[in-house]
């Protein structure tokens, strides 16, 4: 896995190609970055992001399919998503709404339910740059070793997959 550091980020150009992930690690904030400029207005983007409808469609890698157990999307709102895989596993995650701001920002918390304990701080910014969206979620982890954890389990390909997905879904409606 070729995991990008602060380091490596200093020498990109701030831009951010079309259709591309950046994906950025800053282990002595323990944050990890991921951001992505979609085709499609932030109002729009903001949308499936928020509604139980349009997560289901692009949350999480392809090969998973995702439910939504609960999803209130305004301040102290509760949501929970479960993964399932083609073996009937699930994989189960859960947090609280802290902040929404309509279509700029949310502020949620974010936690694992196959490892309780393990909460972390995802502040999701939407952008407006000429008709499309820069999407920055940054994700705020408790301890160096959680943030190590989230990187082992395969979170960039899942993250880059989803932002494709999501990508995907914009497109679609937007027709």
């Amino acid at each position: 896995m070729a995991v990008r550091t602060e380091q490596d980020v200093k020498t990109e150009k701030d831009n951010i190609p079309m259709g591309k992930t950046r994906f950025i690690v800053k282990p002595k904030e323990k944050k990890i970055i991921i951001e992505r400029i979609l085709n499609a207005p932030r109002e729009l983007v903001f949308k499936a992001y928020t509604e139980a409808e349009h997560i289901k469609n692009w949350w999480g890698p392809r090969e998973l399919k995702t439910t939504i157990d609960k999803m209130e999307v305004r301040p102290g709102g509760v949501w929970r998503f479960i993964q399932h895989d083609a073996e009937g596993n699930e994989f189960a995650f859960n947090g609280v709404y802290k902040e929404i701001i309509v279509p700029e920002k949310i502020v949620l918390t974010f936690e694992f339910e196959g490892m309780p304990g393990h909460v972390l701080i995802q502040t999701v910014s939407l952008e407006d740059v000429n008709g499309k969206t820069k999407l920055t979620t940054t994700s705020l982890y408790e301890s160096l070793k959680d943030l190590e954890g989230m990187l082992g389990s395969g979170m960039e390909k899942g993250s880059t997959e989803s932002m494709e997905r999501l990508s995907e879904l914009l497109v679609s409606m937007m027709l």
